[in-house]
């Protein structure tokens, strides 16, 4: 006969947000690693043990299904286990419990080295990781952004095979591409074997787009930026992905890569059930003092709050994910309970993780940030255990 998980009661804190509510003078229940219930201070299982927190808030652990790099590492540089520890410590010292490491356009034989260390990540269930998402090479050469334009490359049916097969090892996959480059026939593959399909990098018609989506796409990566924009006549990506109610849409609130007044624009404007939520688009700085790092041997220099290549590029974002939450709750005065949401339910819903992840109701995996009253993190716990930061 087993023996009953133990109990512990999370207390302390003067406020608890679950996901969907506020709760004051409550403890959060968790019995291995899972969350039990919410209930007051004064009504706690006698059996329960206590852990105390002292002050601030509890909210769910952030999710962020694009992280470039951290910790000083940058994933194309290193793609293995080692570097996908790290970036998943210099993120959790930053709030985030759920995350997926983030390839950007590489050569096969470095794709096929970040598949191999990512399966591996989740064969030893690394705290923290939640799949993979590869970015390129399957993209428009008019939107490279910051990849590398020569190796950037059609998709090839063993390019789609190679996803396919990998999937199964994944607790998830994103992939990125160009609705131009990838046609509906290759997404709709993809997307039956489990694989979200994100458009991105895109230089795409609202038209391509939709199919894209009628065909199994079900997101868009990074919005606004490297994509076709809104016109009048001819909505593009931006268009699609605000209009088309299947589509989510990440978005890197930095007030670099978006103006506020786009960003706000696009959260009211976007169509459901699919929402708008936030990503770091983190790059290797994350959670350290380096001045600059290399992507596909090309400098890129950190300044001003940006990280840019030498022609002034924007190479993903000097940014990590709680920082998004403050930017957006404090510039664009968006309640705290919905700033807190896009980085942490939103995020999990659109990948079909939200059974366990994004919110501490019943049931869910007990990831949770423990935030002082001006939202900096205190201490992050994955499965109610405190991760402690590499130093």
């Amino acid at each position: 006969m087993s023996r009953p998980a133990a109990l512990t009661a999370i207390v302390g804190a003067e406020r608890l947000f679950d996901g969907e509510a506020w709760h004051e003078g409550a403890a959060l229940l968790v019995a291995d690693g899972i969350v039990t219930g919410i209930v007051p201070e004064d009504a706690i299982p006698a059996e329960a043990g206590r852990q105390r927190l002292e002050g601030g808030l509890i909210v769910p652990g952030l999710v962020d299904l694009q992280v470039n790099g951290g910790g000083g590492v940058q994933f194309n540089d290193a793609p293995d286990l080692e570097a996908i520890r790290t970036i998943l410590a210099a993120h959790a010292a930053a709030g985030v419990t759920a995350l997926l490491p983030t390839l950007i356009t590489d050569s096969p034989a470095i794709t096929a080295r970040a598949l191999a260390a990512g399966a591996e990540a989740a064969r030893l269930e690394l705290p923290g990781f939640l799949g993979l998402h590869l970015e390129g090479p399957h993209l428009a050469l008019s939107r490279k952004g910051a990849h590398d334009p020569a190796l950037i490359r059609p998709m090839e049916p063993a390019d789609r095979d190679a996803l396919i097969a990998a999937r199964p090892s994944l607790p998830h996959l994103i992939v990125t591409v160009a609705a131009e480059t990838v046609p509906p026939e290759q997404i709709a593959a993809l997307a039956a074997a489990g694989i979200t399909v994100s458009i991105g990098h895109s230089d795409a018609g609202y038209t391509m787009v939709e199919a894209a989506a009628s065909a199994g796409a079900s997101m868009v990566t990074h919005l606004f930026n490297a994509q076709s924009q809104m016109l009048n006549r001819e909505p593009g990506v931006v268009g699609a992905a605000l209009g088309l109610g299947s589509l989510w849409a990440g978005i890197i609130a930095d007030g670099i890569h978006v103006h506020p007044a786009a960003l706000d624009v696009a959260m009211r404007a976007k169509r459901g059930p699919g929402r708008v939520f936030l990503v770091s688009d983190a790059m290797a700085p994350a959670g350290t003092d380096i001045k600059s790092f290399t992507l596909n041997g090309r400098t890129i220099t950190r300044a001003d709050g940006a990280l840019r290549l030498a022609d002034g590029t924007l190479a993903g974002a000097d940014l990590t994910l709680i920082e998004a939450v403050r930017f957006v709750h404090r510039r664009l005065a968006l309640p705290l309970e919905e700033a807190l949401r896009m980085a942490s339910l939103y995020p999990a819903q659109a990948i079909g993780a939200s059974a366990r992840h994004g919110h501490l109701r019943r049931g869910a995996r007990a990831d949770f940030v423990h935030l002082s009253s001006d939202l900096v993190p205190l201490s992050t716990h994955i499965a109610g255990v405190p991760m402690v930061p590499r130093p």
